[in-house]
């Protein structure tokens, strides 16, 4: 049975190496303590997944009201590592989310995912999302 708890800003060297290993270790560690020292602050909240004692995944959840949404739950870098993975323990996640959020008033559920990673577009669909269009992104540096 796993357990999800949350974490906070004080937690993030936990939620590091899982992080990187979702963004392929493309970003420094101290850049990512700043931004999520912003995003903290910012309707964010952040979960550990733990199996037992040892964390196997974390997801964020942002809340905002949007335009053409309404109030909605935004779940973002969702990871678990990948010998846990195909055993249920996806679906479990976003119950909980769709859980947790039931008293919030959530009239949407939204998240990105890459466009390459294929097996999760499938793990989406089946729970019920649809694909909306593109998200794009310009960097400026």
């Amino acid at each position: 049975m796993t357990d999800i708890k949350r974490l906070y800003f004080e937690d993030l060297d936990l939620m590091l190496p899982l992080i990187q290993e979702l963004m392929g270790h493309k970003l420094e560690d101290d850049l990512l303590r700043h931004r999520f020292s912003e995003m903290f602050q910012q309707n964010y909240e952040s979960f550990g997944i733990y199996d037992g004692d040892e964390l196997i995944g974390i997801f964020g959840l942002w809340f905002r009201t949007r335009h053409y949404a309404g109030k909605s739950c935004e779940q973002d870098h969702v990871y678990i590592l990948p010998e846990k993975r195909s055993k249920g323990l996806g679906r479990e996640i976003f119950q909980w989310i769709f859980n947790y959020c039931q008293d919030r008033d959530i009239e949407t559920y939204e998240l990105n995912a890459y466009v390459t990673n294929y097996p999760s577009h499938k793990f989406y669909m089946n729970l019920g999302y649809e694909i909306l269009g593109y998200h794009f992104v310009k960097r400026f540096s």
